[in-house]
């Protein structure tokens, strides 16, 4: 048995949400791909971050961003399919640096009790924009925060403790999150975690232990009510509507999930953290399902790709903590934050973001799928949006997970000039900037396949 801590297949453990920065196809690339100085600056970055999985020690330096692009220190332009999903409206957009320009020179901070209009503004589109009656807000400096803040709602407004989230999910790193979320990575020795909060299979209908298949039964929905009446006492139910994968659930999974919550008096609260404004081709995912949550989480792309926020969006029943803090952040009602978003949400729907979506989006799904019949490294091929997700498989039958071959995928499509994440340690994972041309997609999918057919080219014995 390979002992190496760093080989690729001992890492498959490890899978999670985002690729591992430890393996041996990571220091291969850097040997061929970093000069002198981007290794001094690495090296200088690794001396003084703490060393952390996912994260530092870092791939390369970053000098510029725009568009659909980053351009790293000596000067090569990535197309950037991964860009933690808070490019919607691409990176740098004028109007976007416009906002944030001139906010910053007419009110730069704002002072707890007080409040401003941008913030105002903000929270008055978000209600206009939110489905059914989410019509309250509030305001935090990151995703994470914002989903501390849904939990302590739901527990105020429900008198319980108890939560059902699902395994293999992802809702932040804050000790609160981790204890909802399901990736190991982020829970493994950190414990003990939030009490009560139970955890079910997500709605992946190949892995579902339930064996709901291709024609998904919807068990796993049904489990979710069995556990909501087995513990009797459960304050809310959290999940991501689409995990990002992307695995989309069949439409009535959310109507029943919904109605159990209904059933047993649990709030709904949806995580669309990185999936808000446009990602799936609506303003927001839980569209897709004809659904309303209790509490709807937003955050990455609100700030423009330039400011983290994000908010917390509630039916107007849940405006009961008047006499306690909910949140109560520094930067809760940012003014410059909100520039950003209202700029951002104008872009939106005024640049007709959403259609361009929807039509590279089945631009995209169509030749990815043409290519899975030539390709059989490529095990499937799904998304909704502009969430897309390459499965790479060894074996087609079997669908066990090509870990090294999508890590030699990915790194052939950083030397070429496309970034992408790795999901789940095999799943090519494409969230490109909302506004992405064709050919820039072209470009992207050209340099894809290519790294598809170096990976899947017999090697030479050593």
């Amino acid at each position: 048995m390979n002992s190496d801590p760093h080989s690729d297949r001992s890492l498959d453990h490890l899978r999670s949400e985002g690729d591992i920065n430890l393996s041996p196809n990571r220091r291969a690339w850097a040997a061929e791909n970093i000069d002198a100085e981007t290794k001094h600056w690495l090296e200088e970055d690794a001396k003084y971050f703490l060393h952390q999985s996912l994260s530092t020690p870092c791939l390369n330096v970053l000098a510029g961003c725009e568009g659909s692009e980053v351009i790293d220190f000596k000067g090569r332009r990535l197309l950037d399919f991964h860009g933690n999903n808070v490019h919607q409206v691409g990176f740098s957009h004028p109007r976007v640096v416009e906002a944030i320009t001139q906010q910053m020179q007419e009110l730069s901070f704002c002072t707890r009790r007080y409040t401003n209009i941008p913030a105002i503004q903000l929270a008055k589109k978000l209600v206009e924009l939110a489905p059914g009656d989410l019509n309250r807000v509030l305001f935090a400096p990151g995703g994470t925060s914002a989903i501390g803040m849904a939990l302590k709602l739901a527990r105020v407004a429900t008198g319980r403790f108890k939560t059902i989230s699902m395994w293999d999910s992802f809702h932040g790193a804050s000790l609160d999150a981790i204890s909802v979320g399901g990736e190991s990575i982020f829970r493994s020795g950190i414990g003990p975690l939030l009490p009560g909060c139970e955890h079910v299979p997500p709605p992946d209908n190949r892995h579902c232990p339930f064996a709901c298949g291709a024609a998904c039964n919807l068990k796993c929905a049904d489990y979710i009510d069995y556990v909501l009446a087995k513990e009797g006492d459960v304050a809310a139910v959290i999940a991501e509507p689409i995990r990002s994968t992307p695995f989309v659930p069949p439409l009535d999974y959310w109507k029943k999930v919904r109605a159990a919550c209904d059933k047993h008096g649990a709030l709904l609260i949806l995580d669309e953290i990185p999936q808000c404004l446009g990602r799936t081709g609506k303003m927001f995912a839980c569209e897709h399902f004809d659904i309303v949550p209790d509490i709807l989480v937003i955050g990455k792309g609100l700030g423009g790709g330039i400011i983290p926020f994000a908010a917390m969006i509630a039916r107007e029943g849940l405006n009961i903590m008047a006499d306690r803090a909910l949140g109560h952040y520094t930067h809760e009602k940012n003014p410059v934050a909100a520039a950003a978003a209202l700029a951002t949400i104008e872009v939106i729907e005024t640049e007709g973001v959403l259609a361009n979506v929807r039509a590279q989006s089945e631009y995209a799904l169509q030749r990815l799928r043409a290519m899975k019949e030539k390709h059989p490294l490529i095990g499937d091929v799904r998304g909704l949006g502009l969430m897309i997700g390459v499965e790479l498989v060894t074996n087609r039958t079997t669908m066990e997970r090509a870990v090294n071959e999508a890590e030699q995928v990915m790194y052939h499509s950083l030397a070429n000039g496309l970034n992408f994440k790795l999901t789940m340690g095999n799943i090519v994972t494409l969230t490109p900037a909302l506004t992405i041309t064709r050919e820039e997609m072209d470009r992207a999918l050209n340099i894809l396949e290519a790294a598809i057919l170096h990976a899947s080219r017999p090697k030479s014995a050593a």
